[in-house]
């Protein structure tokens, strides 16, 4: 039936209604335009479903190439297809960035899997015994030393019941009594003490009380070397127990190597798995989980319990012995012949990790925490850029600037190169052998017989040398990763680590998902007590071979990003829904009986 509304209004008077239809025209170049665009189009729904291992991405990767389907017995090519003919011509796929300010989306999943990860570690599951719920295992806190007085929020008494919205009363900042002689003004004539009681997300958290005070290039040269101060901890708490062990009798595990020959090693060690987060300071600080693991000699891999006699208290004494006595000098730079002094901090927190939910420092609660801050970044100290180069250092960096272009101006500052390379003019040339032939000689080298001036042998084996060398030599300058790493602050190392036998990895995780994700519409049998299916998904009898290449970065639109997170969004509510109510009905359900939602 037509509609019955004219197509244009009947008075054109000012305040006049209209019986024409009054919806506003959608236009493309909007993102509701494009979106409505894009949901009028034939192939919507087929398109939803081309993007949906990509929907919630905020920059999905868009790939373009050729899909084969190959018969793994036989070679054979079953199927071809290619991306001009799918929607938009291009394949998506998630960018999978950590950071929560890049892409929720995908900085979700992996705090999701990071958490799986370290949780695996304390409690087994997903390939590693249950065994390790038994294992003594510490969280531990190690920070920074203090570069200089920052404004802070101390709490001594706390009241709340929950600490992540914690209200109460906060305790002055920097009190000082009149008698103290650091009351008094600074050598820059700016005052040393602060009254105020600082609430929660107040700007001036981590900030210094006088910039020209405050140390920013040791800070900086820190955070380049906390790496390095961390990896020597570890050993130093690992020889503590060594030493231990020793003592008290426990011999040393003989297990073999890869060369085939015996190796003694100690009964115990350290598997620990960490997180670092940058402070509202700018400065790094380490949470790690400790577990403390046996050593079986006939599998070196294998995850076992500790000798007995060995319990948390020994572990806690490690791990303090380890952060009190580990210290270094860095090596000699121009601003600072002598180095700076690495160490950690006064403050180190050591707790002790129970699996069984009784304690104040519970599994889940340590993964939880660890997982959220996997996904973090420099967003605590109100910076956040990509990586800088010498046309962009000008916009971020600033000598008289505030706290953090101080911080990133130190990176530029003591990264700078530690020599100037001589002009070509001045370098010494190597000789060259002269064009064309010569009498026939020997080389004394290799014997050859030849007629040219270099003998070709002894010339194709440096060359293979040189082919097998690094493009890029390495450089002698260990400040120069300063540079690379200024928008970081100069902490240029991985922020989740753990050790080879703490846990799963992350791949082992994404290839499950995409497994179950592949099979997730069949029928599968579930226990009675639900879980994982109790048949084994069969393996695919062909094999997909892709010669795919970068097409581009992003949605074609702000209509496509709109629906495409819009569809994202409302799956993961109706998952987490399901779960919610899956777990409401396995806690009310009596045992023995199969859940409905299941």
């Amino acid at each position: 039936m037509a509609s019955t509304l004219d197509l244009t209004p009947r008075a054109s008077a000012r305040g006049v209604g209209s019986n024409a239809d009054t919806i506003a025209p959608v236009y493309g170049y909007t993102a509701a335009g494009a979106a409505f665009e894009r949901a009028t189009r034939p192939d919507y729904f087929g398109w939803l479903e081309h993007v949906r291992a990509a929907a919630g991405c905020t920059r999905p990767i868009r790939l373009s190439g050729s899909l084969h389907t190959v018969d793994p017995a036989t070679g054979r090519v079953l199927d071809s297809r290619h991306t001009d003919a799918m929607p938009d011509a291009a394949i998506y796929t998630a960018c999978g960035n950590r950071r929560a300010t890049v892409c929720p989306a995908c900085a979700h999943t992996y705090q999701r899997d990071a958490f799986q990860l370290l949780r695996a570690g304390l409690v087994g599951g997903k390939g590693i015994p249950e065994s390790v719920a038994q294992h003594p295992a510490v969280f531990a806190t190690f920070t920074a030393p203090s570069f200089g007085t920052v404004h802070v929020r101390v709490v001594k008494r706390h009241t709340c019941r929950n600490r992540r919205r914690c209200d109460c009363r906060a305790e002055p900042c920097h009190a000082r009594r009149a008698t103290d002689p650091t009351a008094g003004l600074c050598p820059h004539g700016r005052p040393s003490v602060c009254w105020a009681r600082h609430e929660t997300g107040d700007a001036q958290l981590g900030r210094p009380l006088c910039l020209d005070c405050y140390d920013h290039g040791h800070q900086v040269v820190w955070n380049l070397f906390s790496g390095e101060l961390w990896h020597r901890t570890k050993q130093a708490a690992e020889r503590w127990l060594a030493k231990l062990a020793r003592r008290r009798g426990v011999p040393r595990v003989t297990i073999p190597t890869a060369s085939g020959k015996p190796r003694r090693v100690p009964p115990v060690r350290l598997s620990p798995g960490k997180v670092a987060e940058l402070q509202a300071r700018g400065a790094v600080h380490f949470h790690a989980i400790a577990r403390l693991d046996g050593v079986n000699g006939l599998d070196p891999d294998a995850v076992v319990p500790p000798p007995a006699g060995f319990t948390v208290a020994d572990l806690v004494d490690a791990l303090r012995h380890a952060a009190e006595q580990i210290a270094f000098h860095t090596p000699s730079h121009p601003d600072r012949p002598d180095g700076w002094p690495i160490a950690w901090g006064e403050q180190v927190d050591l707790e002790l990790i129970t699996t069984d939910g009784s304690g104040e420092v519970t599994d889940g609660m340590v993964a939880g925490y660890l997982a959220k801050y996997a996904t973090k970044s420099t967003e605590a100290t109100g910076h956040t850029s990509t990586r800088l180069t010498a046309d962009t250092i000008g916009d971020f960096a600033d000598p008289d600037g505030d706290h953090t272009a101080r911080l990133i101006d130190a990176c530029w500052r003591i990264g700078r190169p530690a020599h100037t390379p001589a002009p070509l003019s001045q370098r010494p040339r190597e000789p060259r052998p002269r064009p064309g032939f010569v009498d026939r000689w020997q080389c004394p080298d290799c014997g050859t017989h030849t007629r040219y001036a270099a003998c070709p042998t002894c010339t194709a084996a440096r060359q293979a040398g040189l082919d097998t060398e690094p493009t890029k030599p390495a450089t002698t300058n260990p400040y120069a990763r300063l540079r690379r790493w200024a928008h970081m602050l100069g902490y240029g190392g991985h922020f989740l680590t753990k050790s080879r036998r703490y846990s799963v990895t992350f791949q082992l995780l994404r290839d499950t998902r995409v497994q179950f994700r592949r099979h997730e519409h069949e029928d599968h049998d579930h226990p009675p007590a639900g879980g994982p299916p109790t048949d084994d998904v069969a393996e695919d009898t062909t094999l997909i071979v892709g010669t795919l290449t970068f097409a581009g970065v992003g949605w074609h639109t702000s209509g496509d990003a709109l629906l495409a997170n819009t569809a994202a969004a409302m799956a993961r509510e109706r998952r987490t829904t399901g779960r919610e109510e899956l777990a409401h009905e396995l806690s009310t359900t009596p045992a023995g009986t199969a859940p409905v939602a299941a």
